[in-house]
């Protein structure tokens, strides 16, 4: 797989060049949001993965994530110093699709990277069939993969849209935390658990209903049905 890594440090990227060359990465390294813009050009775009580092000397971070979501459907994954939930929520309103924060274990950047590759190569397929599912004034469109509320489209990323997806087939079931890794992430991987929960953050803060998605706690999700 050929993976642009987004990282001003030259000493970090010479690093973790070496570690996933020997995973068998083909690493293409940009020093600034710019170079980075340039490698995703329509006509070079042949990358499995973007790693981006939001600490870059030319850009804002989350303004790179933007643009680059807007050129390509590529997955992002974000590197970040910040742990808050908020920042996080932020560069997936952006279009990443997940984030490492550091300091991390190369472990699990590498299990994230295999994760969202996964998930890519299974988006064409909506968890469950190719029908509509209207929900009160949510409407999901699997066939296209599009989710609009009160005729207003919102803007998903794969797993946001995939999860929603998930939950929707089956309103008023809980699904267990596990399951919905498993289906939406296709791993079994403990530490996607934290993903989950600012993907389920992230889905009530751009549907504007917060009560959409009930937490079980102590077991997992689901989806109560809004009156139309």
């Amino acid at each position: 797989m050929r993976l642009l890594l987004v990282e001003d440090d030259n000493h970090v990227a010479a690093a973790l060049s070496a570690v996933l060359a020997r995973h068998g990465f083909e690493v293409t390294h940009a020093r600034s949001g710019e170079e980075a813009l340039q490698a995703l050009v329509p006509e070079s775009d042949g990358f499995g993965v973007v790693l981006l580092d939001l600490g870059l000397p030319d850009q804002d971070g989350y303004e790179v994530c933007g643009k680059i979501r807007k050129r390509t459907s590529t997955p992002v994954i974000m590197v970040t110093a910040r742990s808050d939930v908020r920042s996080r929520i932020h560069g997936l309103n952006l279009g990443a699709d997940d984030y490492v924060v550091k300091p991390y274990d190369t472990g699990e950047l590498l299990a994230r990277i295999h994760a969202v590759s996964r998930r890519t190569a299974h988006e064409d397929v909506g968890p469950g069939g190719d029908d509509s599912l209207l929900l009160g004034p949510v409407r999901i469109e699997l066939p296209t993969r599009q989710v609009t509320v009160q005729g207003s489209v919102i803007q998903l990323t794969r797993k946001e849209f995939d999860l929603l997806a998930l939950l929707a087939q089956r309103p008023g079931v809980v699904f267990r935390r596990e399951q919905i890794i498993s289906e939406v992430w296709r791993t079994s991987w403990e530490g996607t658990g934290r993903t989950l929960e600012v993907h389920v953050a992230s889905l009530r803060a751009k549907l504007r209903m917060p009560a959409l998605i009930e937490t079980v706690r102590g077991v997992g999700y689901r989806l109560v049905a809004p009156a139309a």
